[in-house]
């Protein structure tokens, strides 16, 4: 089977409330990721990849994603592009309730490659289910985002969030790379890289004991 029949780009909510609306996307820039969200999806449908995209539709009240509201609309560069597959949800993971693991199994589909919002929220909650469901999960990481968040628990930045979300996906739960490098993989010209909890720890212990050697110095 070739690459391209075994690999399917999904499009998660990429909807006008992350753009211009009430839930504005902070890091990387909105502008940068969806530009390479548009290049993801261009590609994929040069390499006749499947392109499956998300739509998050949330009751008439909610202040987000709200049926009916322009926020909840897909924005223009996604609509401009059509798809193979588009599926509405209303929980994070696009895999609850949406017989998108059907869809894929029925294409022999064994691969799913992640853009799309919110980093650390519905790309999060479907590169774990993805996972669990036994697909082989890449999240493209310029070509995804984040916001910043206070409560109860304590505050951090858009990109403090993003940074720890792709750095935690990396380490288990999906291959994270850049979206250049996504072309060349879907190009046969490099493999992912993938890792592991084991070697991503060692790596960080052992820069951890540099730096005290450093700072004993």
């Amino acid at each position: 089977m070739s690459q391209s029949t075994q690999r399917a780009l999904v499009v998660i909510d990429v909807q006008n409330d992350y753009i211009s609306g009430n839930l504005p996307i902070e890091y990387p820039p909105v502008e940068q990721s969806l530009a390479n969200i548009g290049r993801a999806m261009d590609a994929a449908q040069a390499a006749a990849i499947p392109v499956v995209v998300v739509q998050n539709i949330l009751p008439e009240n909610m202040p987000i994603m709200a049926q009916g509201t322009f926020g909840a609309e897909l924005h223009h560069s996604i609509t401009g592009r059509g798809w193979d597959h588009h599926i509405l949800k209303d929980l994070p993971s696009a895999f609850i309730n949406t017989g998108l693991e059907e869809w894929l199994r029925a294409r022999d589909i064994t691969t799913i490659t992640i853009v799309g919002y919110m980093t650390h929220n519905c790309d999060l909650s479907t590169v774990v289910h993805g996972l669990h469901s036994g697909f082989t999960v890449e999240l493209l990481s310029d070509a995804s985002g984040s916001l910043p968040y206070a409560n109860r628990a304590g505050s951090a930045s858009a990109e403090e969030i993003h940074r720890v979300m792709t750095v935690v996906m990396q380490s288990r739960f999906a291959t994270v790379m850049t979206t250049a490098e996504w072309l060349d993989v879907i190009a046969g010209g490099i493999t992912p890289e993938r890792d592991n909890i084991f070697s991503s720890n060692q790596r960080a212990r052992k820069q951890g004991e540099i730096g005290e050697h450093v700072d004993r110095r």
